[in-house]
């Protein structure tokens, strides 16, 4: 599997085709494709396992799911 495009990477590539081109990047050129790749990548990724709830409940301590052990 290959690395996913970055937006720091298709930054790099953008900013070295504008240098080349005198400021501009062409439509349909390889930088236009890697920036709208890395958009895209940035949105399409899933929420990381452990991000916020989607139950609407807050989380941490004292959310009053899990009472405290009751001591002896």
């Amino acid at each position: 599997m290959s690395t996913p495009m970055t937006k720091a990477a298709a930054a790099r590539i953008q900013s070295a085709t504008a240098k080349a081109n005198g400021g501009i990047v062409p439509k349909g050129s390889f930088a236009a494709k890697a920036t709208s790749v890395a958009a895209k990548a940035a949105t399409s990724r899933p929420a990381p396992p452990n991000g916020p709830s989607k139950t609407g409940n807050p989380s941490g301590g004292g959310r009053g799911n899990n009472p405290p052990a009751k001591t002896k």
